[in-house]
C-alpha cells in the first residue's frame, strides 16, 4: 500500500495565510524558508554515484607482491654513538644472514633519548638520492655508517631514527628523522616525525619533544621493488590513525614504526595501537623499540618489539631484552583477511572523507 502525499500548500496553511496581516507574513514564512534551505540536500549527480559505487565495490590489488622476511632489531643503546652504530651493524648483518630482506632499527638508536641529548647527537642528513661518498663522514657519521651497512648486508634498511640538524639562516632546527636505504646503500627516503611527543600524565611522566625538535610535514611511503610499498612513521605518529589510513589506501602492505614508548604508555597502549592500526587497515604493522634498561638513568623504553598481522594478531614479539624479531610477511595472509572481512570494498566515501585523497605534502626546501 502507498499513502497519498499531503496537499501543499495545505488548507490549514492557506487559511492561516489568508487571515494574516501582510506585515506579519515574513515572520510566518521565515521558519518555512529555514526548513527549505537547511533540510533539503541536493541530489548527488549520477556520475558521482557511479564513481562512489565503483570505489566501494572494486577490490584493490593485493599490496604485498611477494613473500618477504622482515627483521626488527631491539637494541640497547648507550651514550657512545660509535658503539651504538657498531652494535647495530652486528645485529643487521646477522638478520640478513637469517634471510631478512628488510631490517628495522629502533627510534633514536644511536643516542640516549631525551631533549637534552638531541642537539649533542644531531647530524645533518642529505637529501635522498645524493651519493653517499659526497657526504662528510665527519659531519654525518651515522648516515655514512648506515649507508655502508645497508650495502654490505644487501638489505633495505629502515634505520630507526636519529636526531637531525638543519642550519637555516644562521639558526639550527632539529628533527627526529628516519632514513631508509636501498640494498645498494642509496638513501631512498627520510621521514621526519610528524607528531611530536608532548604529554603530561600527572605523577607518571612529562615529556615535551617540541621544546627542542621541530615537526615533519610529509607522510612517507617507500617502494620496495618486487615486494610493494612500505609506510614509515615514528613512535607518537601511531596515535594518529590518518597516517596509516593514507598509506594503506595508497597501496602499502605494512606500516613500520621505530618507536620508544615508556614504562607508562607502553603497558597502556603499545600493543593496543599496533593491533588497531593493523586491524583498521588490514596491513602488517611493525613496532621496533629500543631494549628496556631499568638500571640506567633517564628515559626507559618499554621494549616489546613486535609484528602484527593484517587481522590484528601478534605474530611474534620480544619482552624487554635485546634481540631480533624475524617474521615472513606473506601475500596469502593479506588476501585471506581482506576476503573474509572485506572492509576495503565497503567504505562509504559518500558519507565520510577519504584521507588518502589529500594531496601528498613534501618537506619544505631548506
Amino acid at each position: 500500500m502507498t499513502s497519498a502525499l499531503p496537499a501543499f500548500p495545505s488548507p490549514t496553511l492557506l487559511s492561516a495565510l489568508n487571515s494574516t496581516p501582510p506585515s506579519m507574513l515574513p515572520r510566518l514564512l521565515r521558519p518555512l524558508t529555514t526548513i527549505a534551505t537547511t533540510s533539503i540536500r541536493p541530489l548527488t549527480p549520477l556520475s558521482r554515484l557511479t564513481s562512489l559505487t565503483r570505489t566501494m565495490t572494486t577490490p584493490a590489488p593485493n599490496p604485498l607482491l611477494a613473500p618477504t622476511k622482515l627483521a626488527l632489531i631491539q637494541l640497547a643503546s648507550t651514550a657512545d654513538k660509535s658503539s651504538n652504530l657498531e652494535r647495530a651493524a652486528t645485529f643487521v648483518k646477522s638478520a640478513a644472514q637469517a634471510g631478512a630482506s628488510i631490517v628495522v632499527l629502533p627510534e633514536c638508536f644511536n643516542s640516549p633519548y631525551g631533549c637534552e641529548h638531541f642537539p649533542r647527537y644531531a647530524e645533518p642528513i642529505p637529501r635522498p638520492g645524493m651519493p653517499p661518498a659526497s657526504v662528510s663522514a665527519l659531519a654525518s657519521p651515522s648516515f655514512r655508517a648506515l649507508s655502508t651497512l645497508a650495502a654490505a648486508a644487501k638489505v633495505h634498511l629502515v634505520a630507526g631514527s636519529i636526531p637531525e640538524s638543519v642550519k637555516i639562516e644562521g639558526d639550527t632546527k632539529y628533527y627526529n628523522t628516519c632514513m631508509v636505504f636501498s640494498p645498494a646503500g642509496e638513501l631512498l627516503a627520510t621521514h621526519r616525525k610528524i607528531h611530536l611527543f608532548d604529554i603530561d600524565i600527572p605523577g607518571k611522566i612529562k615529556f615535551r619533544e617540541s621544546d627542542v625538535l621541530s615537526p615533519g610535514h610529509a607522510p612517507t611511503l617507500v617502494d620496495i621493488p618486487g615486494v610493494g610499498k612500505l609506510g614509515v612513521a615514528i613512535c607518537y605518529d601511531i596515535r594518529f590513525p590518518e597516517l596509516a589510513m593514507m598509506a594503506a589506501r595508497r597501496g602499502a602492505f605494512a606500516m613500520v614504526y621505530p618507536a620508544a614508548f615508556n614504562m607508562t604508555t607502553g603497558p597502556l597502549h603499545w600493543e593496543l595501537l599496533a593491533r588497531a592500526r593493523a586491524c583498521d587497515n588490514q596491513v602488517y604493522v611493525a613496532m621496533c623499540s629500543p631494549a628496556r634498561n631499568e638500571e640506567g638513568e633517564g628515559y626507559v623504553a618499554w621494549g616489546e618489539t613486535m609484528v602484527v598481522d593484517p587481522s590484528g594478531v601478534v605474530v611474534e614479539k620480544l619482552a624487554g631484552e635485546e634481540g631480533t624479531v624475524l617474521v615472513e610477511l606473506v601475500p596469502e595472509r593479506v588476501k585471506e583477511v581482506r576476503a573474509g572481512i572485506p572492509v576495503t570494498t565497503q567504505r562509504r566515501w559518500d558519507v565520510y572523507a577519504d584521507v588518502s585523497r589529500v594531496p601528498p605534502m613534501e618537506e619544505p626546501k631548506e
